[in-house]
Order: structure tokens, then C-alpha cells, then sequence
């Protein structure tokens, strides 16, 4: 993270370089990025943008001196490749994984004081002083990531790997790795040549969206009180019912449906089927 930029319209965006090197946090990588995913991701994300999807934005690459090794394939063909790093933007970098490690740690007071800080920064509508502010957070990001996740398939993205720490609290496409578009309907779909068990193939995203907000949820639990508890795993029980929902909408103002009609959802379900013949 390189820091925090308000530009004239009085946006706060936090600029974040992607290929620069290992951080204190690296694990066993080496911090690098090859060109080809930094064009890729350069790309990606800015059509997202531009197709209405919420995501980080990118605001220059820079191709780097440095060789980097990489097998591509994932089929011990490793390769030197040209470096490069990517300066990407987005509201927040936060995701799920940031507040998973402090519960799995026990650093309570910390999780405390990083989830208060993510809300008064980003999540207005929530009152500092409300005691219910947590669960209105979770109930925010319980929405907001089932509208995101029905974006992408209305478009037919998948995003290749879907774990806590791609996934925003701010509920933004982040971290575009082994993503891909299909080219034709195949709820098999997997753009990640690693992936071998299609744990991640696009037809599981939303499912895999659940997943990840129940471990949301059970990084929140020490805060909450047992009402509180109680209501948010209410809360988590209707994410289903709110990606249904948006998901038929999108398909709809595809096909170009006005009004309601108890046959629609039967036509998309059809015509998905039909495309898979």
C-alpha cells in the first residue's frame, strides 16, 4: 500500500503497487508479477469498470528489468518471463481474510478497532454509536456481495479464485489473478489451470460467496452478543434469496422482460440450458 489519494471530486481512493517485491507479510512467493497478467489485469479491470461492475481501478504499468520465473501452465515448464508492476486503486483493500486472521488470532481489541475503522470510513449509513453497528456491516456486505457476484455472471466472469483474501469487505472485484470470460455458458467454466478439483468453477461463485461470508460471520462472532448472533446467521440465511433475486433481474433486463411474470425465471433457466446443447 503506497497510500491514500483524494482527487478533485473529493474521492478517496488508497493506491496499492502489484509486482513490486515481497512485504513483511510476504509468504513464499517472491513478490513478482510477469507482464502478461499485469496487462491482463490492467485491462480487466478498467472493462469492468466500464460494464458497470465494482471494481479496483488500475492507473499505470510499468514494465520492470527484472527477470521473472514463472511456469505458466502449472506443468513444470517454468520460464523466465519480463517483469512488471501494475499501481491499482480501489476504495479499500480490505477483505474478509483481513478480519479472519485477527479472530483466529485472538486479537480481539484489534479486530475491534480495525472493523470500526473500516465502518466510519466507508459504511456512512452505519451510526459509530449504534450498538448493533457489526451486524448492520455484516447484513451490508451479505447484499452487497450477492449483487456482485450476480454482475459477474451476468457478464460471464469468473473470477478463478475466490478464497477470503480476494474477497472485498467492500464487496469489489479485487485481485484479478487467473480470471476469464466464457465465451459460451458452461457452469464448468474454470479459467485457473491449477484449479483441478473446479472449486472455483464459475458455476459454484455464488456458493462460494456464502462460504466465505460464514467465515465472516464466525470472524465477527466475538463481537456480537447472543441475539446478535443469532440474527446475523438470520441474516446469512438470506444471501441465497438475494442472489436469486438480483440474479433474475440482471437476466431479465437482458432479455429485454418488462414487468413480472411467474414463467421468467422458467425462460432463463430454459435458455441457459438451451445454450449448453
Amino acid at each position: 500500500l503506497v497510500g491514500v489519494y483524494t482527487n478533485r471530486h473529493g474521492e478517496r481512493w488508497e493506491l496499492q503497487l502489484k509486482g513490486s517485491g515481497k512485504t513483511p507479510y510476504s509468504r513464499n512467493g517472491d513478490g513478482r508479477a510477469v507482464l502478461r497478467s499485469s496487462v491482463r489485469e490492467f485491462l480487466c479491470s478498467e472493462a469492468m469498470h466500464y460494464l458497470g461492475i465494482p471494481t479496483s481501478r488500475a492507473a499505470s504499468l510499468v514494465v520492470s528489468d527484472d527477470d521473472v520465473w514463472r511456469d505458466q501452465f502449472y506443468n513444470g515448464n517454468i520460464k523466465k518471463e519480463r517483469g512488471a508492476i501494475v499501481l491499482r486503486l480501489a476504495k479499500s483493500w480490505f477483505r474478509i481474510g483481513s478480519l479472519e486472521i485477527l479472530a483466529h488470532s485472538g486479537e480481539l481489541d484489534l479486530l475491534r478497532r480495525l472493523l470500526d475503522f473500516i465502518i466510519q470510513e466507508h459504511f456512512p449509513s452505519i451510526a459509530m454509536n449504534d450498538s448493533n453497528r457489526y451486524l448492520e456491516f455484516f447484513s451490508t456486505v451479505v447484499s452487497e456481495t450477492a449483487n456482485l457476484i450476480s454482475l459477474w455472471m451476468s457478464v460471464g466472469f469468473a473470477h478463478g479464485v475466490c478464497n477470503t483474501d480476494n474477497f472485498s469487505v467492500l464487496s469489489i472485484t479485487i485481485d484479478y489473478g487467473p480470471f476469464g470470460f466464457m465465451d459460451s455458458y458452461d457452469p464448468n467454466f474454470v479459467p485457473n489451470t491449477s484449479d483441478d478439483e473446479r472449486r472455483y468453477k464459475i458455476g459454484n461463485q455464488a456458493s462460494v460467496g456464502q462460504f466465505n461470508l460464514s467465515k465472516l460471520l464466525q470472524a465477527l462472532k466475538p463481537l456480537l452478543d447472543p441475539r446478535q448472533q443469532q440474527l446475523a446467521s438470520q441474516i446469512l440465511k438470506g444471501y441465497g434469496e438475494h442472489y436469486y433475486s438480483r440474479f433474475t433481474e440482471l437476466f431479465k433486463t437482458k432479455l429485454g422482460l418488462l414487468g413480472e411474470n411467474e414463467n421468467d425465471n422458467y425462460l432463463i433457466a430454459f435458455l441457459l440450458k438451451v445454450s449448453l446443447l
